[in-house]
């Protein structure tokens, strides 16, 4: 009989534990978490979009007495969600060292592979010249990061000349 073998991606615990190490010589300059009020804007604008969404289409079938009951329920399915995925929301952090960018569940990004960094509402999404994508949740300043991570990345382009 063949064995069955557990995967990895289930035993992932977000936090400090599950991220790379730093390599010898490497130097921490920033570290980048969920922002609590971002979070729940975020969370705030999901549900705004939910009950506008339930206040056009309800109509559309003929069921326009049913958004009274609706829109609280989208609000309340939002208010759930987050508060059920806050926890792993605030574990996550991404690193920036002198050389690359150390994410959540062992990802990473050398600051010369980084092709463009975008804000996307209080999140920055990270493009790099492979294609690869990664975004930085919640953050309370997104264009503050964006300049600290570009300035990393040019301070690295000077030493690698």
């Amino acid at each position: 009989m063949s064995e069955i073998i557990r995967d990895k991606v289930q035993d992932y615990r977000p936090g400090p534990a599950s991220e790379l190490p730093l390599e010898p010589g490497e130097r921490l300059l920033a570290v980048f978490e969920a922002n609590r009020r971002r979070y729940w804007l975020d969370h705030a604008a999901m549900a705004a979009l939910g009950a506008v969404g339930v206040a056009v289409i309800l109509p559309l079938f003929d069921r326009a007495g049913q958004i009274v009951i609706a829109l609280p329920a989208v609000a309340a399915a939002v208010a759930a969600r987050g508060a059920w995925l806050s926890s792993e929301a605030f574990a996550r952090r991404w690193q920036l060292t002198d050389r690359r960018l150390i994410g959540p569940q062992g990802r990473q990004v050398m600051l010369l592979e980084i092709a463009a960094l975008r804000r996307l509402m209080g999140d920055v999404q990270i493009v790099t010249k492979g294609g690869a994508k990664h975004l930085i949740k919640h953050l309370a300043d997104s264009a503050a990061t964006i300049a600290t991570i570009e300035a990393a990345r040019d301070a690295r382009t000077r030493a690698k000349r």
